[in-house]
């Protein structure tokens, strides 16, 4: 993440009633949260990937105008993702298997699905989103477990 896009974030938070921002991309996470008397922090991991930000970014946080006090957190990479089709959470939430506690799965691993077949549920701010197979062919992997939280990105199911 470049240094201008990151001042952008810092501003955004500090000049909103947004408390908290958490954005992932290719190369990791960055959390950025609103509290009081802090001064930008870079985990070790945010230094490795970009040596020539850590500096820069934290004079950014801590004299730049308008910047109220922020705590920005990288958190480790994304995990690779698993061999064969992955289908990926389109949003944070929660992730459920059946359509109601008791209820038959979805899918099984070892199922074969047709594109358009529900897969899981995803709760977000208590809206059931159905997620569907983008492809046909046998479920592998469930890579999340029932009432688990799930974020944006994250592999939900694998097929091959």
């Amino acid at each position: 993440m470049d240094l201008r896009k990151l001042k952008t974030l810092i501003d955004l938070v500090s000049e909103s009633n947004v408390s908290e921002l958490e954005i992932t991309e290719a190369e990791g996470k960055v959390r950025i949260v609103k509290s009081g008397g802090a001064v930008m922090q870079m985990a070790p991991q945010w230094v490795q990937a970009a040596p020539a930000m850590s500096a820069p970014a934290q004079a950014v946080a801590a004299g730049g105008a308008g910047v109220g006090p922020v705590v920005a957190e990288v958190v480790e990479p994304v995990a690779p993702q698993a061999a064969g089709h992955n289908v990926t959470s389109p949003m944070v939430g929660t992730f459920y298997r059946s359509a109601s506690p008791g209820a038959k799965p979805f899918v099984e691993v070892g199922d074969e699905v047709k594109v358009g077949d529900t897969l899981c549920i995803i709760e977000a701010m208590k809206i059931l989103n159905e997620i569907e197979a983008d492809k046909a062919g046998k479920v592998s992997k469930i890579l999340c477990e029932n009432g688990q939280a799930v974020e944006y990105g994250q592999t939900l199911v694998v097929i091959e």
